[in-house]
């Protein structure tokens, strides 16, 4: 219910402000930023992406080797099971079971870290973004921009602009 209100209250905003245009001298300007090619494209989001990979690449190489070690000893298993000892399956499935165990449970500590280390890096992105956004708008005098729209016209598309002016500004 909250987004369909938001939705219904920036109509009607907008909608305001579009009949009360005419009646003012000057001419509403609005424009649009689609944050999914800043994240993509903006130097800043590429730099935090490579942050992050370095950041994890050698957790992520331990988690793969480790898997991969599962992987060849549940094998191992798997073809010695038939003539082993009854007590020496029952031993190894648990140890098998153990380590598979202690895998997942590093596998999702790994994605939570990851995961909260890209919602910061990409809120600094984002950060440093809508504060060029807004150097932008006031620089060319807009009235309204959006980040989030179901349909827009690419004319009223700023995110190069948004881009090149962040690309300049960490340049410096």
């Amino acid at each position: 219910m909250k987004p369909i209100s938001r939705h219904i209250s920036l109509a009607l905003l907008l909608g305001s402000m579009a009949l009360a245009a005419p009646a003012q001298a000057q001419e509403f300007k609005a424009g649009f930023v689609n944050t999914d090619r800043i994240f993509r494209e903006a130097s800043t989001a590429k730099a935090a992406q490579a942050k992050l990979e370095q950041e994890f690449s050698r957790r992520e190489k331990e988690l793969v080797d480790m898997g991969n070690t599962l992987k060849t000893a549940t094998e191992k298993f798997e073809r010695e099971a038939p003539t082993m000892a009854e007590s020496q399956r029952t031993t190894r499935q648990r140890q098998l079971v153990d380590q598979d165990r202690e895998f997942q449970r590093k596998r999702r500590e790994f994605q939570e870290d990851l995961s909260a280390r890209k919602n910061e890096e990409l809120s600094q992105v984002l950060e440093r973004a809508n504060k060029v956004v807004k150097q932008v708008a006031e620089a060319e005098k807009y009235d309204v921009i959006l980040q989030e729209a179901v349909y827009i016209n690419p004319k009223h598309d700023i995110t190069d602009k948004v881009i090149k002016a962040l690309n300049a500004s960490t340049g410096k």
